[in-house]
């Protein structure tokens, strides 16, 4: 699968001042059918999670003619729960509809996302026509030139800003890990304090993992988690069944704390060691 994605993937430079600082990675569209997801010959949703992961701002890019989230669409947005803070929408070709119907097709917009993110706050939007080489066309919507510009310059001031936020998202993103680990070490723990000291030990373990759920919301009632924290249930269901309960290292409250020290000490202690170059 690594090498049928490398085989494909392609480089190129720019003279650009802003590529100075920034790497643009440009992922190829979406597709519905399943004849071409094959013919990829590599993990297009796993590619997309790897790259969300180290990446300093995601993109989705919309035009007004084209607002279906396919299924794989779903699977790719699904990758960047964790990574919320960091997606923007990019409604594009917005100079190709009139002003009534770019606030329909707005609406529709945010209505799709909402269902698909499931996330109450809502991602930030730039709307215009987002293309240097071909000037905003005011025949059909003259009203929204000067919104079209200004979003334009905006979403360049953006990206321009992303070095100067480098090192406090590199930082959260951090925390984000240690937190993660956090639940994980509590999760193990519970499982492996569940397991019995002799019998029973295989019929015990197919139990909590059919009720993996349950154990989930006992481990955030019993510690005061956030719910939104937790990893997916069927995906951590498919790697934990490969693994024996019953050899899992007993959890301490050492080990606990030594977590918690990490969030409340060492981190804070580490932001106040270095400066921002920017």
């Amino acid at each position: 699968m690594r090498a049928g994605f490398l085989s494909r993937f392609e480089g190129a430079s720019c003279p650009a001042p802003l590529l100075d600082s920034i790497t643009l990675i440009d992922t190829p569209g979406v597709l519905s059918g399943e004849k071409q997801r094959i013919e990829r010959n590599y993990q297009f949703i796993d590619v997309c999670e790897w790259f969300a992961t180290r990446s300093d701002l995601i993109l989705l890019l919309f035009d007004p003619h084209k607002l279906d989230i396919s299924d794989e669409f779903k699977q790719v947005i699904s990758t960047l729960r964790g990574h919320d803070d960091k997606v923007r929408i990019i409604l594009n070709k917005s100079d190709q509809v009139d002003q009534q119907q770019l606030m329909r097709v707005y609406g529709a917009l945010m209505w799709s996302l909402g269902k698909v993110f499931r996330s109450p706050e809502v991602c930030k939007v730039y709307i215009g026509s987002f293309n240097s080489e071909a000037p905003i066309d005011a025949a059909k919507n003259p009203n929204c030139v000067e919104l079209f510009e200004k979003e334009q310059a905006q979403l360049l001031h953006d990206l321009y800003e992303i070095p100067s936020r480098s090192c406090d998202r590199k930082v959260n993103e951090f925390v984000k890990r240690v937190r993660a680990f956090r639940i994980h070490l509590l999760i193990m723990g519970h499982l492996r304090k569940n397991m019995p000291a002799m019998f029973g030990k295989d019929k015990a373990q197919r139990k909590m993992l059919e009720r993996l759920p349950d154990v989930f919301f006992q481990v955030q009632r019993e510690y005061h988690l956030p719910a939104g924290d937790f990893p997916d249930v069927v995906r951590f269901r498919d790697i934990l069944s490969a693994f024996d309960f019953a050899a899992f290292p007993k959890m301490t409250k050492s080990m606990v704390k030594q977590v918690d020290d990490v969030l409340s000490v060492d981190v804070p202690n580490l932001v106040r060691m270095f400066d921002n170059p920017y």
